[in-house]
């Protein structure tokens, strides 16, 4: 997950992190991640969710396990009545990085940059957070924030 701060052109981090759940059974994992979402949700308080749309995955057993994690979150978001977005990931990696088909790689030095951290993020935060920058420059093209005053949104 990440969380980033945008006030006209500017992003500004958040937070970001990893849901760790290898050791809990199904049930268990899927509680632990709804949970952990509504407690982000109601710390943070984001005016939107971004999230990766679902890929056919060549495991359809992972495919399965990753659409069961992305429901939980999905339904926090949706109970709490923050809004849900969904990007592709050649959407996400075309905004962050420049070109669709970026390695992991190229979207942690780019998140790292962008949001001027002092370290590199972790995988699966990296592409929470370059999920969420996806986000702004998407709303940011809808909605003229000049209008807004410069009033920060939370992704």
């Amino acid at each position: 997950m990440g969380i980033v701060d945008i006030a006209g052109p500017r992003s500004r981090y958040v937070f970001s992190g990893v849901i760790r759940v290898e050791k809990y059974t199904p049930p268990e994992r899927l509680k632990r991640i709804f949970n952990s979402m509504n407690e982000l949700i109601a710390r943070y308080r984001p005016d939107a969710l971004a999230i990766e749309k679902v890929f056919v995955h060549k495991d359809p057993v992972a495919a399965i396990k990753l659409g069961q994690a992305r429901g939980v979150i999905l339904c926090a978001a949706a109970l709490a009545e923050v809004p849900i977005f969904e990007y592709t990931p050649t959407q996400i990696k075309g905004v962050v990085v420049g070109k669709g088909h970026a390695a992991k790689g190229q979207i942690q030095f780019m998140v790292q940059q962008l949001l001027r951290l002092s370290e590199t993020p972790q995988e699966d935060a990296a592409d929470a957070l370059a999920c969420a920058l996806c986000h702004a420059r998407f709303a940011s093209l809808k909605v003229d924030v000049t209008r807004l005053g410069g009033a920060r949104r939370r992704f």
